[in-house]
């Protein structure tokens, strides 16, 4: 199946969030490197191409860019925090150019929660703007989030409030913390506790599946993912065999992500859980999680594996 590759546009941001995985640098790539890369992406026949920051919306040809991917044959999308898109007139020019497809990464509907996360004071009046204006302009928008101890509490109180708000939100992304290497290594009370937000987590995904609405959840391990697992990134990924590739603004460059990518730590106990096989484990298992907090399962795999191929 093609996969959608991303593409990292800008390494600079008008935010800074305090858990940030892709943290400002000040890189903005050069438009022949950009085109050589979304030629290279066509070629492979990527299903798409998902152009990311830092804030990529701060890169000056995003316009030109999108109009160029599609001229590739590949649907583009943006990753925003949704600051600059509170621009009616800027977010019309990007479809314009023709940007059909966005997310927006939102953390919380409470404005402490939301403009401390993200240090910029007014981040969710922003985030509001952009949500509404995507509505007029009749854009799709998703939303990520990240598991975060700030927000651990409010999940489902976020998606009621989303979904009751802008009720053409269709799709959600939640990605557990990833504390390693960025700008959560020195703020670590974000890091959150698995048993903190399971219950919010179940709540939030149950009111997903009664909205009918879509969801993933990436670095949760299955124990803590309750009647859900088959909307587990990393389990989609090892049932359809799928991969990534992802081109940095840093050392790192391209990388190609296969199933390696997405196994994380295993404990003992993780041997007598019937979802192993299924499972990526924890993510930095014993070094910000805790091994203590898993449980093994006796849920039968075939189940997961058929409604995984059944869900799309």
């Amino acid at each position: 199946m093609a996969e959608l590759a991303y593409l990292q546009v800008a390494r600079v941001c008008n935010q800074k969030c305090v858990f940030c995985s892709n943290p400002a640098n000040g890189r903005t790539i050069e438009w022949e490197e950009a085109v050589k890369l979304v030629d290279s992406f066509a070629k492979e026949k990527a299903a798409g191409v998902i152009l990311t920051g830092g804030e990529p919306t701060l890169f000056p040809d995003l316009a030109r860019l999108v109009s160029y991917c599609l001229e590739q044959g590949l649907p583009p999308r943006v990753v925003t925090n949704g600051q600059k898109t509170s621009d009616f007139d800027y977010l019309r020019s990007l479809k314009e150019a023709g940007l059909g497809h966005m997310h927006v990464s939102l953390h919380s509907h409470r404005d402490a929660v939301q403009d401390g996360i993200s240090q910029n004071e007014g981040s969710l009046s922003n985030i509001r703007k952009t949500l509404e204006n995507a509505g007029k302009l009749g854009l799709r928008v998703d939303i990520n989030t990240v598991i975060n101890s700030r927000n651990a509490d409010h999940l489902s109180a976020l998606v009621r409030w989303l979904t009751e708000r802008f009720p053409y939100l269709r799709h959600f992304v939640w990605n557990n913390l990833d504390p390693l290497m960025n700008r959560a290594t020195l703020n670590p009370e974000v890091v959150p506790k698995l048993r903190a937000f399971e219950v919010e987590l179940h709540e939030a995904m149950a009111c997903l599946q009664a909205a009918g609405r879509s969801f993933r959840v990436e670095r949760v391990p299955l124990c803590f993912m309750s009647e859900f697992p088959h909307r587990s990134t990393e389990t989609r990924k090892f049932v359809k065999e799928e991969g990534r590739q992802i081109y940095f603004l840093d050392e790192k460059g391209l990388r190609v992500q296969g199933k390696a990518s997405w196994t994380y730590g295993k404990c003992p106990r993780c041997k007598s859980c019937a979802l192993d096989p299924l499972c990526a484990g924890l993510y930095q298992l014993d070094v910000y999680y805790s091994s203590r907090e898993l449980c093994p399962l006796f849920t039968d795999p075939a189940e997961v594996i058929r409604r995984v191929l059944e869900d799309h």
